[in-house]
C-alpha cells in the first residue's frame, strides 16, 4: 500500500513539473521580425558521413535563402564517408574538409576541425539530413542585431509521413522541444538541438569548446549549452520563430529510432545542469511509476478509479505540452496521440535502461 502511494506521489510530482514547463513555454515570446538589413557573416558547419542523398537537398534549400550569398559560407566536414561527394555549382561558398578524429565523438571533432578554417565570428551547426526555412538566416541575423547574445538555440521538427512510427516520433520530438523551450522560459536552460544551434567562435573558445566531455560520443549541443549557461547565462537565448524551424528526417524503422533515443539518453548522467539531471530522472520515474501502477491494478493492488485518475492527469498535462509545441512546430494535425501516450512509457523506460548498459549504432559505427 505504501509503495502504491509513493508511485502516485511520483506521478503527481511529474505532472507538476510538466505544468511548470508548459508555463515556461508560454513565457518565451514568438519573434518573426525580419525588417533589418542583414549584416551578420555566418559559417554553417555540417558534419556528415555517407550523405550523398541528403546533402544536395540541404544545399538546395540553402541556395533559396533570403539572405545575401556573400554573407554566409558552408563548411562540410566529411567523417570518413565511404562515398565521395561532389559539390554542385552554387552561388555561395562551399568547402569540403576531412574530419580530424582525436576522440570518441566524431561530431564534436568535426566542429573543432571546421573551426580551424572559420573566418566569421558567428557559427551555425546543422545536419546533412535537414532542410532550412527561406528566412532562417535573416531571422537569426535580425535577432542578433537586436540583442546582446552569443549563443542561440532554435527549433527542429520532422518531415513526417502518415505512418504510426513517424507520428510517434513527431509527438516524442514535440515533447522534447516543448521541454527545451519551457526550460528557457523558466531560466533553467539545459537542452537544445545541434541541428539548429548558433554561437560565436569567440564564445566557443571562451568556453574551451568541448573540453571535459569530448569522450562522450554525442552531446555537441547540450554540453556546450550547459557550459555556456554556467559561464554567461544572459548571453544564451532561445529564438522561438516559425522562420527559424529546421526540418529533418525521422527514422524509418523502430530499431534505428531506439538506438537514436538511446544515444540521446546516454548523455543525461553527464549533464552539468542539476535541473536537467533532475528532470530526466523525474521523467524516467514518472513513466516507470505509471507502468508499475498499471501492473499493480492487474495484480489487484489498486483500484481502477485510481489508475484512471493517474492516467488521465498524466495524459492531460502531456497532451497540453505536446499540443502547444506541435502547433508551433508543424501545421499537421496530431494523430495516434492516445496510442502513443499509452506506448511511450514502455518505450521511454526501455530506452533509459538500455542507455545505461547497452551499445548503440550510429552512422554505421558502434558506441
Amino acid at each position: 500500500m505504501m509503495i502504491t502511494i509513493v508511485l502516485y506521489i511520483i506521478i503527481f510530482t511529474y505532472c507538476l513539473a510538466i505544468i511548470v514547463l508548459i508555463y515556461g513555454f508560454t513565457k518565451v515570446n514568438t519573434i518573426e521580425y525580419t525588417g533589418l538589413t542583414p549584416k551578420t557573416k555566418v559559417s554553417i558547419i555540417v558534419p556528415f558521413r555517407n550523405e550523398t542523398e541528403n546533402l544536395p537537398i540541404l544545399l538546395a534549400s540553402l541556395s533559396k535563402l533570403n539572405y545575401p550569398m556573400e554573407l554566409f559560407e558552408v563548411i562540410l566536414v566529411d567523417d570518413e564517408s565511404e562515398e565521395s561527394f561532389k559539390i554542385p555549382n552554387l552561388k555561395f561558398k562551399v568547402s569540403v574538409i576531412n574530419n580530424i578524429r582525436v576522440s570518441n565523438s566524431p561530431k564534436k571533432n568535426a566542429i573543432v576541425t571546421a573551426m580551424q578554417i572559420v573566418t566569421t565570428d558567428w557559427i551555425i551547426t546543422t545536419d546533412a539530413d535537414c532542410v532550412v526555412n527561406t528566412n532562417w538566416l535573416l531571422t537569426l541575423d535580425n535577432y542578433i542585431q537586436l540583442h546582446d547574445v552569443a549563443m542561440i538555440a532554435g527549433a527542429v521538427t520532422y518531415d513526417f509521413g502518415n505512418s504510426f512510427l513517424h507520428h510517434f516520433q513527431q509527438l516524442d520530438l514535440a515533447s522534447l522541444q516543448g521541454a527545451t523551450i519551457g526550460s528557457f522560459g523558466i531560466h533553467k536552460e539545459f537542452m537544445c538541438n545541434g541541428a539548429n544551434f548558433a554561437y560565436t567562435k569567440s564564445f566557443f573558445q571562451k568556453l574551451n569548446g568541448f573540453e571535459g566531455n569530448d569522450g562522450i560520443a554525442s552531446g555537441d549541443d547540450v554540453f556546450l549549452l550547459q557550459k555556456a549557461i554556467a559561464k554567461s547565462a544572459e548571453k544564451v537565448h532561445y529564438l522561438k520563430s516559425e522562420n527559424n524551424i529546421i526540418i529533418t528526417k525521422p527514422m524509418n524503422d523502430w530499431r534505428s529510432l531506439f538506438y537514436q533515443r538511446a544515444r540521446w539518453a546516454s548523455k543525461t548522467s553527464s549533464y552539468q545542469s542539476s535541473f536537467g539531471k533532475g528532470l530526466g530522472l523525474l521523467v524516467f520515474a514518472g513513466n516507470l511509476s505509471w507502468l508499475l501502477i498499471l501492473g499493480s491494478w492487474f495484480l489487484g493492488l489498486t483500484t481502477f478509479q485510481n489508475v484512471f485518475l493517474a492516467c488521465t492527469f498524466k495524459f492531460t498535462v502531456d497532451t497540453i505540452l505536446i499540443y502547444k509545441t506541435n502547433h508551433f512546430l508543424s501545421k499537421n494535425k496530431m494523430r495516434y496521440l492516445l496510442l502513443s501516450c499509452f506506448l511511450y512509457p514502455f518505450f521511454s523506460v526501455s530506452v533509459a535502461l538500455y542507455s545505461l548498459v547497452g551499445k548503440y549504432e550510429w552512422k554505421g559505427r558502434k558506441f
